[in-house]
């Protein structure tokens, strides 16, 4: 072979490699508004080779940290870690958001060999001697350092960070590590990728309109349109996913059809099917077990909630006991409630945990004259958008101006520049709120792009609202139920939490505080949606443009406290069954079931209520929330006694909302949750408000 030949063969796969990264928009600048991602240039060859780059770029980045014979500074080595990875974070931040949000068979097959790739780098940088020397030198002598109370925060959080990451072990315990981490990766997907099948494989296909029996015309106008769009013309189709089966349970008169329904959802994942989750929760279990104690910890509990404002299992727990017993007898009363009408009406049947939500609404009706569908005209999906941007408004003096020339990812999508008082830009909103096949269930807030300023140079948040709600048909719009404008204000207070962050360092800017602190801004946001005085501000009948008549909203107000029996003990049965499975401190096989049952009957759940999580679909464990589901009731304290302030002063007291958003929205990670929270309140959070709320005290 010549040296010629070997030249031009040497310069055409030069040019080959310069066109596929010019073609990979990854590579490029975008020159869209707002930099946000060309989701249309997007493709699903681009993810790979981007997310390799991204890796490789991280690793020379710190190379050069490493490699560095300066003595270790803030600047030279936390700030440059900080900066390193930017293409990685950008591909990972489009690529997980639309493998949640609108996936397919490739985005998941990618995913499956992504993850290990990444556990594997963030090993390589978590256990990189070199590197954390650099970390720890200046984490011993961060007195003398003369840093802001950001910067120490920063510093404090990445040492945390490597020596949770394992960078203290030997190296024999460092490669079981490693193997650990890529294990638990795989089988984290995997586990999401089975609840998603099992969502979408099962269909209770109805044929016949007496099957119907009970449910709203708009309820049945939905599973039309569901079943036509699945290819069963004239039929109507009813499936495991909320605004398909909780309208079901709560309206049809077929008990048989309730209960199959009821039995779908509840049996995802522990079918015995090549979808089934059972073995793999085992895995992640006693993956976890073996983790915690290379770390040195007794359970995964222990190393999970040590960087939490909870601190330990035994306060967790001590939290949870104290709301279960005065939750499971209002629970009690209120199945005793509904075995008198069934017996009233000669039903001749014990109340079952598939009847509940059907006998809920009948008393609902009864004692309170009030029915869910004669709510759900006023709460038209777009009437309580447009609510919670009032809100925000009436708050923080924001307003959302919907774009259509800012790049979406799917048809659904709407897009919003949000500004403040002033008129200054803040940041860039997305919201997603409809169900379809390619969504992962329930509801979520994350990032496109975090809100940071380092070096002075500001970077605007680029957030993200995703829903499961019934779409519109060609003659209804979407109608909400009182849970789903509940939900919506929920993911949009977590939104303002990413919006209006004011932080230098985005690994500790917008939500990136403790668990058990990040559903507090989300949970304070529901406290308005049946106030009286937001009411009439955006619940609007969506025929007739009529604002919801007082006497809805005194009977809404009177059946406030009713069902929270119930709705507190499935919440805090899954909380529970979370803290069970990573209290344990042996490897063992054990039969998921029994184990489940077993946590249950010790606790005394009732069996007409079932957890609103079995361990089977329980992503919330399996994902980022492991030892962690018990935060929405600890968020739920800080909450209900935030809103006491603002209910003390007026539900839209400037004063207040401008102190919340300083203390505690601007501050992302920047403070331990608890100083920002007695910052803002002035005193330690107490539990009864959220007793009183709920009815329980």
């Amino acid at each position: 072979m010549t040296k010629l030949f070997l030249l031009i063969l040497t310069s055409l796969v030069f040019i080959m490699s310069s066109n596929l990264t010019a073609q990979n928009p990854f590579f490029e600048e975008w020159k869209t508004p707002f930099g946000i991602a060309p989701f249309d240039q997007i493709k699903e060859e681009h993810y790979m080779p981007a997310i390799k780059k991204g890796m490789e770029d991280q690793l020379h980045a710190i190379d050069k940290i490493t490699a560095n014979n300066e003595a270790p500074t803030f600047k030279n080595t936390i700030e440059s870690l900080e900066k390193s990875g930017q293409l990685l974070t950008t591909v990972s931040y489009v690529f997980g958001n639309l493998n949640s949000a609108n996936t397919n068979d490739k985005m998941q097959e990618i995913n499956k060999k992504i993850s290990p790739l990444l556990s594997k780098h963030n090993d390589d940088i978590n256990l990189n001697p070199a590197l954390f020397a650099r970390v720890k030198a200046l984490y011993e002598k961060r007195g003398d350092l003369n840093l802001t109370g950001e910067q120490n925060q920063l510093l404090e959080d990445y040492y945390k960070g490597f020596v949770r990451g394992g960078a203290n072990l030997d190296d024999e315990a460092k490669d079981k590590f490693r193997k650990i981490n890529e294990e638990l990766s795989v089988l984290s997907v995997q586990f999401g990728e089975n609840v998603l099948k099992e969502d979408n494989a099962f269909e209770m296909v109805l044929d016949n309109e007496k099957d119907l029996s009970g449910l709203p015309e708009s309820v049945r106008i939905a599973a039309a349109e569901a079943a036509k769009e699945r290819g069963y013309e004239g039929k109507w189709l009813f499936t495991p996913h909320k605004p398909s089966w909780i309208p079901f349970l709560t309206y049809s008169d077929r008990r048989d059809l309730r209960s199959k329904l009821y039995a779908g959802y509840t049996n995802r994942g522990d079918n015995n099917n090549e979808n089934d989750n059972k073995a793999i929760l085992n895995k992640i279990v006693n993956l976890r077990i073996r983790k915690a104690h290379l770390l040195g910890y007794k359970t995964h509990a222990d190393f999970v909630l040590e960087e939490t404002m909870a601190k330990t299992p035994e306060n967790v727990y001590n939290l949870l006991n104290k709301v279960w017993g005065p939750a499971l007898n209002v629970a009690k009363k209120e199945r005793a409630m509904m075995q008198e009408m069934i017996d009233k009406e000669g039903g001749n049947y014990k109340l079952a945990a598939s009847d509940w939500w059907y006998y809920a609404e009948k008393i609902r009706k009864e004692k309170y004259d009030l029915n869910e569908d004669e709510i759900r005209p006023y709460l038209k999906i777009d009437n309580v958008i447009e609510g919670s941007f009032i809100l925000a408004n009436k708050l923080f003096r924001l307003s959302f101006e919907e774009r259509t020339d800012i790049p979406k990812y799917h048809p659904d999508v709407k897009t919003y520049v949000v500004k403040g008082a002033n008129g200054t830009i803040i940041g860039v909103y997305l919201s997603d709120w409809f169900y379809r096949s390619s969504k992962r269930g329930g509801a979520w807030m994350n990032s496109f792009r975090k809100q940071s300023a380092m070096d002075g140079k500001k970077v605007l948040p680029i957030i993200y609202n995703v829903g499961n709600f019934t779409k519109p048909t060609a003659d209804t719009p979407s109608l909400l139920s009182l849970d789903e404008a509940n939900t919506l204000f929920h993911e949009f207070g977590h939104a303002l939490h990413g919006l209006l962050s004011d932080c230098t360092y985005p690994s500790i800017s917008g939500t990136s505080v403790p668990r058990d602190f990040v559903e507090f801004p989300s949970q304070v946001l529901e406290n308005w949606v049946l106030e009286p005085e937001m009411l009439k501000l955006y619940a609007k009948h969506y025929k007739t443009g009529e604002v919801m008549p007082n006497e809805l909203i005194e009977k809404i107000k009177k059946a406030g406290k009713f069902n929270q029996g119930f709705e507190t003990v499935e919440y805090l049965a899954a909380a529970f069954l979370d803290m069970a499975w990573h209290t344990l401190d042996k490897e063992e096989d054990r039969d998921v079931n029994k184990f489940e049952k077993k946590v249950f009957d010790e606790l005394g759940l009732i069996p007409e209520i079932v957890s609103r999580y079995r361990s089977t679909y329980f992503r919330h464990i399996t994902g980022g929330y492991s030892a962690g589901y018990y935060s929405y009731i600890w968020s739920e304290i800080l909450d209900a006694d935030t809103f006491a302030a603002f209910k003390e002063k007026g539900i839209f007291d400037k004063e207040t909302a401008n102190a919340y958003r300083k203390y505690i929205l601007s501050k992302g990670g920047t403070e331990e949750a608890m100083k920002m929270f007695e910052n803002f309140r002035g005193h330690k959070p107490a539990i009864e408000p959220l007793l009183e709320r709920r009815g329980l005290n």
